[in-house]
């Protein structure tokens, strides 16, 4: 049974748990100390900007800086006495609308006062005091021996910041590090498997699909773990911090403000139900637009050549509006939801919050500081900061959720094994023993086929379009296995080997050479080490290839662009003979190696051919029949069956399918043999 999508993305996410460990550490700790702020400013308000307006008492000498000196008397607040104060009078500091008085007596605290008529007396209910009003500088002084303890405050919310900031660099430095190094294992897992999917699923999937998966949805998935990740682990880490703060400072509104979370997580599930749908079919269609880009880019020759410009626009623009409209779906459900949402949720919050301390202030059950209050909107502010942050992410959330189910789809293909087991060099002997296959079920493409090529020989194959000739190729290099039959290399069953080890004495060349981003010699050696330099070049030489290359700026290290169209085709297939010489294999496969050659060229590459094919065997596909004369067997083929075999001159002198293709060929009629 296969995992789900986030279970798999999680598999990953945990590749390198020490690293991620590290960060989660490092977040946890840059929360914790963020979030001592808010209790950091209820103290310095409560304990020393409100909390000033208190009982102080006259005491008899100034000893210690929390004294004060006012008209000749010393006091102090009643909270700061210690055991060597002598206490004379109590009085209290109380502010009444903009003016400071210093009443007799002990006020309580969260009173409603007024003043008399005359100033002097403060009234509260029934109850009068009497005060004297302080200038400016009276009732600063009342403030002066609390500075220091407020700086104190500060400069540990500076430091704490300080230290908060670096483990904040930590866990960026390795979520960032850490994801990117998912999504380059990620693309290594993706690669290695789509160089080791059979050809069947390269014939049935095309080439613009395939390269949407391995970048676009890869891309997307980058995303998710570089910044999606990053947003989701930092809000609910710091949303779970505000919530234990807000437990600390009052149970019954943390409480209130916890059952919010149920209610993102709901319209997360929502989002996830009609986006995912979404987005399924964006990206299918941006797949589908990669596809119809690239094959309009490999055939714009013929686009233009047909005028067919218009129709191609057309079905672009069918695809692009497809595109379009699913995209102002996802934006309408964004808008609809996303700012709206925490808007929302922040505003049950803070009617929550002032129903709650409202009630209790006005029933007179509770008396609420100024400092728990500052506290409480302070972390209310900031837990809808992530909650926003987290919404917001969604999409991008749901586009790498359905990216990812792409990506494993193409990683949970059938695949081949790659074994580099070592083969001894072989002979080259052929043979095809009653052979039956057929790419589809039920559509037979080759029928009991045998056949027998002893080492040395060069054999030829020669048919119509869909006779079966390439077919005979893609099971002698083991892209395909028969469906009844064997395929023997010196005897042995190509079934008992490693697809590897059935290729490994054996080299192609196709009718459409292709030539690599490089140089001419990286394209001879293909980067393989046991080719060297020297044996390059003279591969290149001895297929006549050093006739144009000798010419070049910089010879034989010539950059050579996207499919050397800077080098014309004859050219190409000399480099591509080249190659295949500079291998050395024992059975070399030419697949209408001539098809596209000029005639003045093509004596070039018939030289070509006679270099190659000394020494091994060589399996010819033949379009032009005046390049097999000298095959030692020519086999002709119709619709999966042999029909003729022998010689050029025994065909000849038999008169059948073969005599009627070369005269047709002979008198310049145009036909395709494919």
């Amino acid at each position: 049974m296969k995992a789900s999508v986030e279970k798999r993305l999680l598999r990953y996410l945990f590749i390198n748990k020490q690293t991620i460990t590290f960060a989660f550490i490092a977040l946890i700790i840059a929360v914790a100390l963020e979030l001592t702020g808010p209790f950091i400013a209820k103290q310095v308000i409560d304990r020393h900007i409100v909390g000033v307006q208190t009982e102080w008492v006259e005491v008899t000498d100034n000893n210690d800086h929390h004294t004060i000196e006012l008209n000749g008397r010393f006091l102090k607040r009643y909270d700061r006495l210690d055991d060597n104060d002598t206490v004379k009078e109590t009085v209290t500091f109380v502010q009444v609308q903009r003016d400071y008085y210093l009443a007799e007596g002990t006020i309580p605290k969260g009173e409603t006062l007024r003043i008399s008529d005359d100033g002097s007396l403060i009234v509260l209910n029934d109850v009068t005091f009497r005060a004297e009003k302080l200038s400016a500088a009276a009732a600063a002084s009342f403030f002066a021996p609390e500075v220091r303890p407020i700086l104190s405050w500060l400069a540990l919310y500076l430091g704490l910041i300080f230290i908060a900031s670096i483990f904040q660099y930590a866990k960026t430095y390795l979520l960032q590090v850490h994801a990117n190094h998912i999504i380059e294992t990620m693309r290594n897992d993706v690669f290695a498997t789509v160089e080791r999917l059979p050809m069947r699923y390269f014939v049935n999937m095309p080439a613009g699909k395939i390269l949407a998966r391995v970048t676009n949805d890869t891309e997307a998935i980058k995303e998710l773990y570089v910044r999606v990740l990053e947003t989701f682990v930092n809000g609910f880490i710091y949303m779970t911090g505000i919530i234990i703060a807000l437990y600390l400072l009052n149970p019954t509104l943390a409480t209130i403000s916890l059952l919010l979370l149920p209610l993102l997580l709901l319209f997360m599930r929502f989002y996830k139900t009609y986006a995912g749908k979404y987005n399924t079919v964006i990206r299918s269609v941006n797949s589908d637009i990669n596809a119809s880009i690239n094959e309009s880019i490999q055939t714009m020759p013929i686009i233009q050549a047909f005028r067919r410009t218009n129709d191609r626009a057309d079905e672009f623009e069918q695809l692009n509006d497809k595109h379009y409209r699913y995209q102002k779906k996802m934006v309408a459900l964004s808008a609809l939801t996303s700012y709206n949402l925490v808007n929302v949720l922040r505003g049950v919050a803070f009617l929550s919050f002032i129903w709650f301390f409202g009630n209790q202030s006005l029933s007179g059950t509770t008396v609420i500081s100024t400092g728990l209050l500052y506290a409480f909107v302070d972390y209310l502010t900031r837990l809808f900061e992530p909650m926003t942050q987290m919404v917001n992410q969604l999409p991008q959330l749901e586009q790498a959720r359905v990216s990812a189910a792409r990506v494993f789809d193409l990683l949970d293909e059938e695949t081949e094994e790659i074994e580099e087991d070592d083969l001894p060099r072989i002979k080259g002997d052929v043979r095809f023993d009653h052979v039956t296959f057929s790419y589809e079920k039920g559509e037979t493409v080759l029928n009991d086929l045998s056949f027998h090529v002893s080492p040395g020989e060069t054999a030829a194959f020669v048919g119509h379009t869909g006779s079966g000739k390439s077919s005979i190729m893609n099971l002698l290099f083991r892209f395909y296995d028969p469906d009844k039959g064997s395929v023997l290399l010196d005897a042995i069953d190509t079934k008992t080997l490693t697809r590897q080890q059935t290729r490994a004495h054996m080299a192609i060349v196709l009718q459409d050479p292709f030539i690599f981003t490089g140089t001419v010699i990286s394209n001879v050696t293909l980067n393989d080490p046991r080719i060297s330099r020297d044996k390059a070049i003279e591969a290149l030489k001895a297929v006549g290839a050093d006739r144009f290359i000798e010419k070049l700026p910089r010879k034989y290290d010539e950059p050579v662009g996207e499919n050397g169209n800077e080098f014309s085709t004859g050219q190409r297939q000399l480099l591509s003979f080249a190659r295949a010489l500079a291998f050395d294999p024992a059975i070399l496969i030419l697949d209408e190696a001539t098809a596209n050659i000029d005639s003045e060229t093509e004596g070039m590459i018939q030289e070509a051919m006679n270099v190659l094919s000394t020494g091994r065997t060589m399996l010819v596909i033949a379009h032009r029949l005046s390049t097999i004369q000298h095959a030692h067997q020519i086999i002709v083929l119709n619709k999966g069956n042999i029909i003729e075999k022998g010689t050029h001159a025994s065909l000849l002198s038999k008169k059948g399918s073969y005599y009627q293709m070369y005269k047709m060929q002979q008198s310049g009629m145009q036909t395709s043999f494919d």
